[in-house]
């Protein structure tokens, strides 16, 4: 199978047959073999009736409906679960990514080689109140991952079928698979400008609140992707570094002490600075320990992502 399109959704009634149609014509006028799984993030509305009329009529149209919202991070997670296709492309239900972008990303992935592609929506129609808050949060990801794109959230994605084979989404990280890809190995990440249509049905579905929740997702996969092997390294660099600083500090202050007889040490606000510092040290040292117990004890531990084998 060349495609499979994963399609998460929550109450998009009204967009549904509009966007099957215009799926089916493309894929049809292009020859792809393909899928479309649509996953109902437990829909409120009319939604998965209309998923069922569009299996009935077309096949290669299939759905998974959760029993209550779990959010879009857990739809992907399923849809790619579910995915069959050599190229795995991912797209908003709302219609405001448009299906036509669908061969050039396919030829990106399959001709190109990249191991993810991801739109970029260099034009669009959201209102300031939304598209500023993305240009900072897509900044902040941009220095701190290292990969050069523009629009990390951007929901028109093309992936090659193992890279969502190797991947866990969960949480809201659905906005840092780019970054999740990247520590699992797949380093050749490419981008695309593509149209962002304005919404014809429904309404948006994000708050205020993903922006905040955005940027204490990428601290935890930022830390998870680089040391949850090996939890240590951090908290006990830090520890380290904290608990010495304390001991210096207060190895200077005794000293004085014995040196200078009017020497009020404990009315000296560097006194407990020094004793907060090594005690804070001591607990970073300790939280790097236990994490490292409870890693050592993951059924886990020894697994790892293997790209090919010769003779084994």
């Amino acid at each position: 199978m060349d495609i499979s399109i994963v399609i998460p959704l929550y109450n998009e009634e009204e967009s549904l047959p509009e966007l099957s149609e215009w799926i089916k014509r493309v894929t049809t006028t292009n020859n792809f073999s393909y899928e479309v799984i649509f996953i109902d993030d437990g829909s409120t509305d009319n939604s998965w009736n209309i998923i069922e009329k569009i299996n009935a009529n077309n096949n290669n149209f299939k759905g998974i409906k959760f029993q209550r919202n779990y959010g879009k991070s857990a739809a992907l997670n399923e849809g790619f679960r579910a995915a069959k296709g050599t190229v795995v492309i991912t797209m908003d239900a709302d219609m405001q990514d448009s299906p036509d972008e669908i061969p050039s990303l396919y030829k990106m992935v399959t001709e190109d080689n990249f191991d993810i592609v991801s739109g970029w929506k260099k034009k669009r129609f959201d209102p300031i109140t939304k598209t500023i808050p993305t240009k900072f949060f897509n900044a902040a990801t941009r220095w701190s991952s290292g990969i050069k794109l523009h629009d990390f959230n951007c929901g028109l994605k093309a992936y090659k079928n193992k890279v969502v084979k190797s991947i866990e989404v969960y949480g809201e990280m659905h906005r840092y698979i780019p970054v999740i890809a990247k520590w699992a190995g797949f380093r050749k990440i490419g981008e695309k400008i593509v149209e962002h249509r304005t919404r014809k049905y429904g309404k948006t579905k994000f708050g205020w609140e993903r922006f905040i929740n955005g940027f204490l997702d990428l601290a935890t996969i930022s830390f998870v992707s680089r040391f949850s092997k090996r939890p240590m390294h951090f908290f006990g660099l830090y520890g380290t570094i904290c608990f010495l600083c304390g001991f210096l500090m207060s190895i200077y202050l005794i000293i004085s002490k014995l040196l200078i007889s009017n020497f009020a040490l404990t009315n000296r606000p560097a006194f407990f600075i020094a004793l907060t510092v090594m005690i804070i040290g001591m607990q970073l040292f300790l939280a790097g320990f236990i994490a490292e117990l409870i890693g050592r004890n993951a059924p886990e531990r020894n697994s790892y992502l293997i790209e090919s084998r010769l003779d084994v």
